[in-house]
């Protein structure tokens, strides 16, 4: 029988519906501002009187609590303003002490718990939509060249030394590194052992005698690959310690062949998230150097707390941040912060070595951190400000080895919880390959947020008002049904990006609006069909059977057309345009389920198998 679904196709449309009005009702629910307060020690859960102490003190500086939360792992307290969260957060910190609790600022769900069983959240917001901090960071590729060049030619030395090959000095300028021997034997075996472990240089032979040097050429290939390695091991860097932040749906992606951009939605305390993103601090472990050792081998520090004292190290590095595999920060037999480093397999391995046969000597631990500093030039009578990049070396401690280490052990020295707490952050998160600098910054606060939320939602509105409007007035009846249809494609589309995990952006909101407008196209494709085929003198029923089946072909060669530059936009795309590429690649297929399957069963109910003589299209 013509316009007649079997059951079991029913039940799936309705089951389908269920699921998205399930999935899209948390948008509903807004998300509250709030504190979250977390013990920094197992041993320091929050006290009932602290928490008593706390709402006392937020009523007194007429601060609205909405509600507070108290978990095992610490406490939520949820705000009524978004304006209080920064007062609130410096007030709790005055009131606690922040050696054993981490205040930070947070959006709380407020999904009823009913939703939450199924799994059920609202879309996550973008940086546009939330606010929050967007950073342009550069890579510094001319220190990643360096970098490497002085991890290669500390293995260099430990190599001749290893094979009695007596040289002078090591110099590094640019991409060149340069030895220096007593002669000109010593110089070619030293080539001949070197380039076989170190493929990736041009060498080539200076001078004789005493000033007989090799000077070995990083290749271009290998400084490229050397470069692709530092932004790509930044990126992975970066996206550790956003995580760390604890940040719903940060961005960290690179962009062009030397720059970062992150986006952090919903961070209000910019100052501590520049701090942890930018922060370039490693850790390099070095013996101290002994009277007998020669000057071309030593270099001197001074301590980060105290510059009046200075110790003579080694230059040779026996490990870095890089081989940490866990650090965390704790206090010492005395109170004072520690940080407990925990090293991979390697990195045990080189320690131990190091230190077993360096009983009774001092091993230090020197904290690098690159920064910058900006000056300002006259350049052709104009005033420019230039970025000037520059390193910072100190000593945190210098202790004596009492035994062989391992894997684990700790660092002592610093000045701060919070420092050790910073440090072991890094180090956790692993360390940077290379410098990075902060190109641009910009800050969208929560209120210029909002007031994109609500214009979006204005603009989907009135744009369906719009569309609802010509349909009731073009179709009748018909146009009714589309009507409903199109309200359902958007509760779908919501519930698809809120399982999805999809972030809603600026640009993903004019994907909706766009969505709206190709749902009702296909309406009106089929609608105008079976109006043709009624005047071709087509019955109710075989008009409305021909009407579907024959704009079928049209419908889904302009919606695939339409995903596959969606699927383009997506891959080529940076963050809002891909943002708006999958708000409408999920649209398309809404708007043809919608379109296709649930019109045609609401038409079905209304008009199939009955004898219909008339229908208002």
């Amino acid at each position: 029988m013509l316009n007649r679904y079997p059951l079991w196709k029913y039940l799936l449309i309705l089951l389908v519906l269920v699921v998205g009005l399930i999935y899209s009702l948390p948008n509903l629910y807004q998300a509250d501002p709030a504190v979250q307060i977390s013990s920094a020690r197992s041993e320091a859960p929050l006290s009932e009187q602290r928490l008593a102490q706390i709402q006392s003190a937020l009523d007194e500086a007429g601060i609205s609590v909405s509600a507070t939360d108290v978990a095992d792992d610490g406490v939520l307290i949820r705000l009524a303003e978004a304006d209080d969260q920064l007062a609130a957060r410096e007030l709790i910190g005055d009131i606690l002490d922040d050696d054993d609790y981490v205040i930070a600022i947070n959006l709380a769900e407020s999904t009823p718990q009913w939703l939450q069983s199924f799994a059920a959240s609202p879309m996550t917001l973008g940086l546009d939509l939330r606010g929050g901090v967007h950073f342009l960071l550069e890579v510094d590729m001319d220190a990643a060249v360096e970098q490497r060049l002085e991890v290669n030619a500390s293995a260099m030395r430990e190599m001749l030394r290893g094979e009695r090959i007596r040289y002078r000095n090591t110099e590094i300028d640019g991409r060149d590194l340069t030895l220096t021997f007593i002669n000109d034997e010593d110089r070619d075996r030293a080539r001949t052992l070197i380039s076989r472990e170190f493929p990736d240089f041009d060498y080539s032979n200076q001078g004789d005698g005493r000033g007989a040097s090799l000077v070995m050429t990083m290749t271009d290939q290998a400084v490229n690959e050397l470069q692709d390695y530092a932004v790509n091991q930044n990126l992975t860097t970066l996206r550790n310690r956003v995580d760390e932040l604890g940040v719903a749906e940060p961005m960290v992606q690179r962009q062009g062949p030397d720059r970062i951009v992150v986006e952090l939605p919903g961070v209000q305390d910019t100052a501590a998230a520049k701090r942890v993103v930018g922060a370039t601090a490693n850790l390099e472990f070095r013996l101290e150097a002994r009277p007998d050792t020669p000057d071309n081998e030593i270099e001197t520090f001074s301590f980060r707390n105290d510059e009046s004292r200075t110790a003579d190290l080694m230059r040779d590095v026996i490990l870095t941040g890089d081989s940490v595999s866990n650090a965390n920060r704790s206090f010492d037999e005395n109170g004072r912060p520690q940080v407990n480093i925990n090293l991979d397999g390697t990195g045990g391995t080189l320690m131990n070595r190091a230190t077993r046969t360096n009983i009774g000597r001092n091993m230090a631990v020197l904290f690098i951190e690159h920064n910058t500093r900006t000056t300002t030039v006259i350049e052709d009578g104009e005033e420019v400000e230039v970025r000037e990049p520059y390193t910072e070396r100190g000593l945190i401690s210098l202790a004596t080895i009492q035994s062989a280490l391992g894997n684990s052990f700790r660092i002592t020295g610093l000045d701060s919880p919070t420092e050790a707490a910073d440090l072991a952050l890094l180090l956790r998160s692993g360390s940077l390959a290379a410098p990075i600098y902060f190109v641009q910054e910009r800050t969208i606060g929560p209120s210029l947020g909002q007031d994109n939320i609500d214009r979006g939602v204005t603009s989907i509105m009135v744009g369906l008002a719009l569309v609802v409007l010509f349909m009731l007035v073009r179709y009748k009846v018909f146009g009714v049904i589309a009507n409903i249809a199109l309200t359902i494609n958007l509760t779908l589309l919501v519930a698809a990006m809120s399982m999805l995990g999809a972030t809603l952006t600026l640009p993903g909101i004019a994907g909706m609006v766009l969505t709206l407008g190709m749902a009702v196209d296909a309406n009106v494709l089929i609608f105008e069909r079976i109006r043709e085929e009624l005047r071709g003198g087509l019955s109710v029923q075989q008009a409305i059977h021909a009407g579907y089946e024959r704009a079928f072909t049209s419908i889904i060669d302009a919606n695939i057309t339409t995903l596959l530059v969606a699927v383009i936009l997506f891959s080529i795309g940076t963050g809002p345009v891909k943002g708006f590429a999958v708000t409408l690649s999920l649209g398309i297929m809404t708007s043809m389920f919608t379109a296709l399957l649930v019109t045609r069963a609401m038409v079905n109910l209304t008009y199939g198998g009955k004898p219909v003589k008339k229908i208002w299209i």
